[in-house]
């Protein structure tokens, strides 16, 4: 039987989220904080609008991963780690509800203070905060953890605290940050910082560890077994201290979480076939509609659920390391897009069932709108005009493409421009003008077999070019590293977005971080205009500047040519066993982390 859950339009719901109030802040400590004006869930609310306070306890989730892991420590570069760690096992000051664009309630933290121009934010901890150990959460703990992070952290740390002028503590229980900068959103990521036990790394180096060092939290979950490159286990602390939390009520409801690994998407699939698994997402439309009659989806034993999402699209497609000679000029970068022929690729691997992304922000009112900028977005474009590539002012639109796998018309504008960029085909191979070939490499991690197919084919028309293109399964270890190290001409990629974009915005495309190691703008971009987007929407004081600020941020992604975008889907798709349920009222974002698996439950 298929179970299918529809959401109704909550644009009403997004739009009263930022309606601003008379204060550009709290005046005195809050039991929340929205991105404008005040957070949708009263001091008093029972609990998120997407749990079932009355979840029962019990049951596990047994799901799966592709690759494998060397650490269990998710705040370092070093290493590979199951990437729900993070989210399972740690806890920060405060916690997201995924039915509002950006709002935060009071997680370790009781309560929140912000000055009216949010140059400062202010925390007082719950007294009965404990680590997994059992031991209280102290403001030393806070200090240390922001610290350590945001100096020898993983990359994703170090941005935040560039932008921090001092911690301190005010109280017994009460730590402040100052910030330097104007960046309305500082006070926000503030809130959701990771906070670990400092005497668990007395006289050690945080980033010297083992797989056995494992960071101590204070959530939920904690790890309790684990094989290398095979399986993690995390099991459910019967003494986790805010289990009658607001915020937790209704959450963290299965005894046992188990991921198991896999060396690629179809030997995962038949294990949940088989039921070594219990839980799968799929994002192939096609597989979706033709491979989901196997005798447990039939017998009842698995649920086919459908959620609908109001989130972004994000970006999903393959980056072109623009650091490299040959991926430099946007002509070039337009020509590989236009090579990429979507709808003969589309109906061969998903059956045309998936829409192509349009936008990094599309499905979404901050995704940038056809034809020419207009009113505030090309205010804001205006100043780098000049150094704006074709289409960012004008309008851009991906080509369209052709169901026949020669798609000679836009086959002939890539030769068009190839030539203008001083490439031509000699012999039939591109060369330019000193006779070096046009050679490129796709990277891809070892058992992503759709990602393949979708080259294999993209390959026979770069040849039609001239163009030679590899490509190279590497193991999981391998890509990591190659990716931190922006060692790729081509590589898939994927960003996803929120209905807040902000200081992430940054690590993603802004300048500072492009030379970086462990750059997350992997596409090497350097833009004046995107860093002044960026700073547009950091420094948005109403509705309206944040929205055109993010739809000019969104031309000059697509007019750069940065990735060759491929499908999205605006349902997401989870196969489950039948005695995991989840709340019928589902988040605005979907299934994503905060929904799943923190607010299902088991039936055993």
């Amino acid at each position: 039987m298929r179970s299918i859950f529809f959401r109704k339009s909550r644009a009403a719901v997004i739009a009263a989220a930022f309606v601003l109030q008379a204060a550009t802040g709290i005046a005195e400590p809050a039991h929340g904080i929205a991105m404008y004006g005040a957070p949708q869930l009263p001091p008093d609310f029972v609990s998120l609008p997407y749990a079932n306070p009355d979840a029962p306890k019990g049951g596990r989730l047994i799901e799966g991963n592709t690759g494998g892991f060397d650490s269990l420590n998710p705040f370092l570069r070093k290493g590979t780690v199951p990437w729900q760690l993070r989210f399972y096992a740690y806890e920060s000051l405060m916690a997201r509800n995924w039915d509002e664009p950006f709002a935060l309630y009071g997680l370790l933290a009781e309560s929140v203070e912000i000055a009216d121009d949010r140059s400062w934010v202010e925390f007082t901890l719950r007294p009965e905060a404990r680590f997994s150990d059992g031991n209280p959460v102290t403001v030393e703990d806070v200090i240390w953890s922001y610290e350590t992070l945001g100096t020898v952290g993983h990359p994703r740390y170090l941005g935040f605290w560039t932008q921090v002028d001092r911690i301190e503590q005010t109280g017994p229980r009460s730590v402040r940050l100052t910030f330097d900068g104007n960046n309305r959103e500082l006070a926000l990521i503030a809130g959701l910082r990771p906070i670990l036990k400092k005497a668990q790394w007395a006289g050690r180096d945080f980033t010297d560890g083992t797989i056995d060092d494992i960071p101590i939290g204070t959530a939920p979950y904690v790890v309790t077994d684990f094989e290398p490159g095979r399986f993690v286990t995390l099991t459910r602390d019967p003494d986790y201290w805010g289990a009658d939390l607001p915020i937790r009520r209704g959450t963290a409801n299965l005894d046992e979480i188990r991921i198991e690994f896999f060396g690629d998407e179809n030997v995962m699939f038949e294990a949940f076939k088989a039921g070594v698994l219990n839980f799968y997402r799929e994002s192939n439309a096609e597989k979706w509609a033709t491979q989901y009659d196997f005798p447990a989806v039939q017998s009842g034993k698995v649920v086919l659920s459908e959620i609908r999402h109001e989130r972004p699209t994000g970006m999903t497609g393959f980056v072109m390391n623009t650091r490299r000679p040959q991926l430099a000029d946007w002509r070039v970068r337009e020509a590989l897009i236009l090579a990429f022929n979507f709808p003969y690729i589309n109906g061969t691997v998903t059956g045309g069932r998936q829409p192509r992304i349009t936008s990094y922000f599309a499905n979404s009112d901050l995704a940038m709108r056809p034809g020419p900028a207009e009113g505030r977005v090309r205010d804001l474009l205006a100043p780098f005009a000049d150094a704006l590539p074709p289409g960012a002012l004008d309008g851009y639109a991906l080509p369209e493409g052709d169901a026949s796998p020669r798609n000679r018309r836009d086959l002939r504008r890539a030769v068009d421009l190839l030539e203008q960029a001083g490439w031509t085909v000699q012999d039939g191979i591109l060369r330019n003008a000193e006779g070096a070939a046009f050679q490129i490499e796709a990277v891809l991690r070892q058992g992503d077999k759709r990602m393949e197919s979708v080259l294999q084919i993209y390959t026979q028309s770069l040849e039609r070019l001239g163009i030679s293109l590899t490509i190279r399964s590497i193991d999981n270890a391998q890509f990591t590293e190659r990716e931190a190290a922006t060692d790729f001409y081509i590589m898939p990629f994927r960003r996803d977005l929120s209905l807040s974009p902000g200081t992430e915005q940054r690590l993603y495309w802004g300048s500072d971080g492009a030379d970086r190691d462990g750059t997350r703008n992997l596409m090497g971009v350097q833009s004046p205009a995107l860093d002044a987007m960026i700073d547009a929407l950091l420094t948005a004081e109403s509705p309206a500047d944040f929205t055109a600020a993010a739809r000019a941020l969104d031309r000059v992604l697509m007019a750069g040519r940065f990735v060759i975008p491929i499908w999205t889907t605006l349902t997401d798709r989870v196969a489950h066993a039948g005695n995991l349920k989840f709340p019928e009222n589902t988040p605005i974002y979907g299934d994503r982390i905060g929904w799943m698996p923190d607010v299902w439950w088991s039936e055993e």
